[in-house]
C-alpha cells in the first residue's frame, strides 16, 4: 500500500513538472516584428583624435553583426524601420596606477561611441546617446602590441551596450 501511495506522488508530480513550460528568448531582443521588419546600419568613422585604421570598420561590422546574429531583422543599406547612424568620437590613453617614481603603472584606452538611433515604428525611442567602455592595460607594454585585442574586446562592449538601449528594451 506504501509503495502504491510513493508511486501515485511520483506520477503527480512528473506530470505536474511535464505540464509546465517556461520560455526563455536568448536573443535579448523585443521587437515587433509585424511592424519592424528591417534594419540599417551607417559606416560609423573614426572621428577621435587618436586614431586606429581598422577601428571603424571593426566597428561597424560588430554592430551590424550583433543585429544580424540577435535578430530576425532584414539588414538594408538605407531606409531600415531601425536606423543607426554615428561616429567613434573619443579613443583617449590615460595614465592609471602611479607609482611611487611618479609613472603609471597601468593605461587605460577609453572608446567613446556616439550614436543617433531612430525608429520609423516607435517614433518616441529615438534618441542620441554616447556610449563608452575601456580597458587598462600594463603601462610597460606598447599600446600597439594590445591594441587589437583590446579593440576586439571595446568593440563587443559598446555594441551590446547599443543593442541593449535599442531593441532590448534593458
Amino acid at each position: 500500500m506504501r509503495n502504491t501511495n510513493l508511486f501515485g506522488v511520483l506520477i503527480t508530480l512528473v506530470l505536474a513538472c511535464a505540464s509546465c513550460t517556461i520560455s526563455y528568448s536568448f536573443t535579448g531582443s523585443s521587437i515587433d516584428y509585424e511592424t519592424t521588419k528591417s534594419v540599417s546600419i551607417h559606416d560609423f568613422p573614426n572621428q577621435a583624435p587618436l586614431v586606429s585604421p581598422p577601428l571603424a570598420q571593426s566597428f561597424t561590422e560588430g554592430l551590424k553583426d550583433i543585429f544580424i546574429r540577435r535578430t530576425k531583422l532584414q539588414m538594408l543599406s538605407d531606409n531600415g524601420d531601425i536606423h543607426l547612424e554615428g561616429e567613434i568620437t573619443g579613443y583617449d590613453l590615460a595614465p592609471m596606477a602611479i607609482k611611487e617614481d611618479a609613472f603609471s603603472s597601468m593605461t587605460k584606452l577609453t572608446m567613446t561611441v556616439r550614436v543617433r538611433y531612430s525608429n520609423r515604428s516607435n517614433p518616441e525611442k529615438d534618441f542620441e546617446q554616447a556610449f563608452s567602455a575601456y580597458r587598462e592595460f600594463d603601462s610597460n607594454r606598447m599600446l600597439q602590441d594590445v591594441q587589437d585585442t583590446l579593440n576586439e574586446e571595446l568593440v563587443k562592449e559598446i555594441t551590446e551596450q547599443i543593442f541593449n538601449s535599442t531593441v532590448a528594451d534593458w
